[in-house]
């Protein structure tokens, strides 16, 4: 087995969790990873953005016979706004598909599409107290019933667009990052940038190594895997891929996988 340089890995990982990324909201993610292979100066190495906005990085290998790709996506869950209420919060849509208890409580960053500024807020139900309301803990987990209150005055409607918020602007889930003490990662967004630093990782090592492909290898960072058309932008001639993300391995009842096996 090749050592690896975990520290470094370890440390792109926390990087890319911590830069937003839901669905659609891409760029400066890709601009990240882009500029981290850049860094490693890989012999051979060649970047280019798809149509679509993935990031493809090419690598020459000793034989081109049977060219092999790799893919992982640097998209996560999040959501967009669908209405600014008239109580000046926000109706949400969901970017990818999650249950709303999930993510109940979770401060989440607003992104103005149209000039950059974020602001903070919570995401609650529209009764989040039970001192206020049975709702608190017996009503529905459902869209209408989920409200982002931003940290900001606003008490109605046009206060909030006067803060430059609208309707198809981004939100994302804080990813709450923690490497703990025994060696877990714990962070919202690990499906699938801990995927991404899995490639990253292969790359280094390679690097670190002076090894060489036994094949032309291409590697994907798609964007739109949340949403369904994720690995877009292969070569034609590609013989063999391997899509490293977390969709096999989760867990529960019935399911033949744990936490600690490649599935």
């Amino acid at each position: 087995m090749l050592p690896v340089d975990m520290e470094r890995v370890l440390r792109f990982l926390v990087t890319i969790l911590e830069t937003p990324s839901p669905t659609g909201y891409h760029r400066d993610a890709l601009v990240l990873v882009e500029r981290e292979l850049r860094s490693l100066a890989f012999p051979g190495l060649e970047l280019h953005s798809t149509r679509k906005g993935a990031l493809v990085a090419a690598l020459p290998g000793a034989a081109s016979d049977r060219p092999r790709a790799l893919s992982a996506h640097v998209d996560t869950l999040g959501a967009m706004v669908r209405e600014v209420k008239p109580n000046g919060r926000l109706l949400l849509t969901q970017l990818g598909g999650y249950a709303w208890n999930a993510v109940e409580g979770e401060n989440v960053t607003v992104h103005c599409l149209r000039d950059d500024r974020r602001y903070r807020g919570t995401l609650q139900t529209v009764n989040p107290s039970v001192h206020t309301s049975r709702e608190a803990g017996e009503g529905k987990r459902e869209e209408e019933r989920m409200e982002v209150r931003l940290d900001a005055r606003t008490a109605n409607k046009q206060d909030t667009l006067a803060l430059g918020i609208d309707v198809g602007d981004v939100v994302s889930f804080d990813p709450r990052v923690e490497i703990t003490d025994t060696g877990f990662v714990k962070s919202r967004h690990l499906d699938d940038k801990a995927g991404v630093a899995v490639l990253y990782g292969v790359l280094l090592t390679l690097q670190q190594q002076g090894l060489t492909l036994a094949q032309r290898t291409t590697l994907l960072f798609s964007n739109y895997e949340e949403v369904g058309h994720g690995a877009v932008g292969f070569p034609p001639d590609v013989a063999e891929l391997l899509v490293v993300d977390m969709a096999a391995s989760t867990t529960g009842e019935h399911q033949n996988s744990d936490e600690y096996s490649v599935g």
